[in-house]
């Protein structure tokens, strides 16, 4: 069917919700990649199994995840005049009695994390609300997620229905305010919401910080008739998966902010860049493009404005050196994935010579909120300069590894929290912060509020996670590791990238081996400048960072190879 107009697409809304809170019983179960690696579907198939044996009128959902991967596989329990029920580490043998409950109308205490008795819709101020008058208070000695320890300081915008709704359902996505900030941008115009954009205080999401508003100006202005709109979910750093995460959760997120950025820039085409590491989040984009069009919101004449828009999904080749967004561009045009000068920057002159706007899927993912709710709520949380949220993926040594969304200006060490801390009997050591090209800082740094201004000025990068590193790890072997990484990331054009990863990762070779020299530490200093001035794009740039930083503030590892011989 065909969304003619914003009333049709409210009609809608309304009667989608049901979907969400319905009359017969709804079990939802996490199915991005960390559930299924911890067989959702066998889950899935034993519950389904018993639904059929007992007869219990329920749908059973697949939804994305809601950052807890750490309790995978979640189930919830949606049932009317009830609290939405959270289970933590369910297996397929739980599936009995959990569907035995539901039919006996009791409630099983295994496995059960928190409840949740009424969910705020973020983009319409709306709620859905699980339990009716009479039942308020039920179950009052099972914690309300928001008291939930996971849940009380994190604010989430981009992760707003993750977890929530089936990704695969665009009916769910509308329900939850979905295509409502699209429908407010086609009644503005461009100059209207590049300043809401502006004055949001958006900051790229993709490391570099730069803002959002001002990129989308000077594509605006730039001359030309055809433009292009490109959302950048090359994400090529090891163990983080935080835009594989999004895509299977919330695509139309994504796409709903792609939409509203070609309308405010005047362009026609956009490419969803996904990595081919990412199959799951290929897929489910794919289709939330097909349902889009289906429904007229992408197309021709969009909700009735005459404005029209294609989206076509690109599958890339997962090298890390794609972030870079003129790496992209090439790879887009058919071409090596490799780096190009700027000036011109892609603003100006990007996909096939045309203006192009590259912007990370979190970027994107904010803007239909930002639209709907306007600049000054988003630019309200935060801190000055640092406005609004930040998805972040804990990994390393934590206790609880997960994705979670803060309020950017929040402590370091308030996010570590968040995953459980240290695990018992270790000590934290260092921090990767921004991938593996964002440089290793001490353990002091959990002081630091989380900040591109405050990482930046303290040597790294505020990028996809936060990697916590305890006194178990050698520094010179963790930068080994990542030298090895960038050795097979670096696309070869620059000789100062493609020679200086390779002779760098050779001294380091040699002093694990126990083979080092007086003399490497000094060399490793002085190439590094040259490295970072004479490379093209962030890879080359960066990359001296895991080494300079490890010397610097973990010298004593290298000593300790270097003078011990060991």
């Amino acid at each position: 069917m065909k969304i003619k107009d914003e009333g049709e697409l409210k009609k809608i809304s309304e009667q989608a919700k049901s979907m969400l809170a319905p009359s017969e019983v709804r079990i939802q179960i996490g199915a991005a990649t960390c559930g299924l690696a911890k067989r959702a579907k066998a889950l899935k198939e034993a519950i389904a199994s018993e639904v059929k044996k007992l007869k219990v009128k329920a749908q059973i959902v697949e939804v994305g995840c809601n950052g807890m991967c750490y309790q995978e596989p979640i189930v919830e329990v949606i049932q009317k005049g009830k609290p939405k029920l959270t289970y933590g580490a369910m297996t397929a043998e739980k599936a009995v009695p959990l569907v035995k409950a539901i039919k006996d109308g009791t409630t099983m205490r295994e496995n059960l994390l928190f409840k949740t008795e009424r969910e705020e819709i973020l983009t319409t101020g709306e709620s859905i609300g699980y339990l009716s008058d009479q039942a308020s208070g039920s179950l009052p000695e099972i914690t309300e997620f928001n008291k939930y320890p996971f849940y009380q300081k994190q604010k989430k915008v981009v992760l707003r229905n993750s977890g929530r709704i089936d990704p695969m359902s665009i009916e769910e996505y509308i329900a939850c305010g979905g295509y409502r900030g699209l429908a407010k941008a086609l009644r503005m115009s461009a100059q209207e919401i590049i300043k809401e954009v502006t004055d949001s205080g958006l900051r790229g999401r993709g490391g570099a910080g730069f803002p959002t508003g001002a990129k989308w100006k000077a594509c605006q202005e730039a001359k030309g008739e055809t433009k292009y709109i490109v959302a950048n979910g090359s994400e090529g750093d090891p163990d983080i998966g935080m835009h594989r995460s999004m895509l299977e959760g919330d695509p139309h997120s994504v796409l709903e902010g792609m939409i509203i950025a070609a309308y405010a820039v005047g362009a026609s085409k956009g490419y969803l860049y996904v990595s081919n590491n990412y199959p799951l989040a290929f897929m489910r984009s794919k289709e939330a493009v097909r349902q889009a069009k289906e429904y007229g919101l992408l197309g021709e004449t969009i909700l009735g404005s005459g404005f029209n828009f294609e989206v076509e999904v690109d599958e890339g080749g997962g090298a890390y050196v794609c972030g870079e967004e003129t790496a992209l561009i090439s790879s887009l045009e058919g071409n090596y994935g490799e780096p190009k000068p700027r000036p011109p920057f892609p603003a100006q002159k990007g996909l096939w010579g045309k203006p192009t706007v590259v912007n990370n899927i979190e970027t994107l993912a904010n803007i239909p909120v930002i639209i709907a709710k306007g600049g000054s709520w988003f630019s309200s949380i935060g801190i000055k300069g640092n406005t609004g949220t930040k998805v972040i993926s804990l990994s390393g040594s934590i206790t609880h590894p997960c994705l979670i969304e803060v309020p950017l200006g929040m402590k370091i060490k308030e996010i570590i929290e968040i995953g459980g801390g240290v695990p018992e009997g270790k000590k934290c050591k260092a921090l990767a912060t921004g991938g593996p090209s964002g440089g290793v800082l001490p353990a002091q740094s959990t002081s630091l509020p989380l900040s591109y201004d405050e990482l930046s000025r303290a040597g790294s990068l505020l990028g996809s996670g936060i990697t916590v590193i305890d006194e178990d790890t050698n520094m010179v072997d963790l930068a080994h590791y990542f030298l090895s990484f960038f050795k097979e990331e670096t696309c070869g054009k620059c000789t100062t990238c493609r020679e200086g990863v390779k002779k760098m990762y050779e001294i380091l070779y040699e002093i694990c081996q126990g083979h080092g020299e007086d003399g490497d530490l000094a060399l490793l200093e002085r190439m590094s400048q040259p490295m970072s001035d004479g490379s093209l794009c962030a890879l080359g740039k960066t990359v001296p960072r895991v080494v300079t930083s490890t010397i610097k503030h973990f010298k004593k590892d290298y000593e300790a190879y270097i003078k011990g011989k060991k």
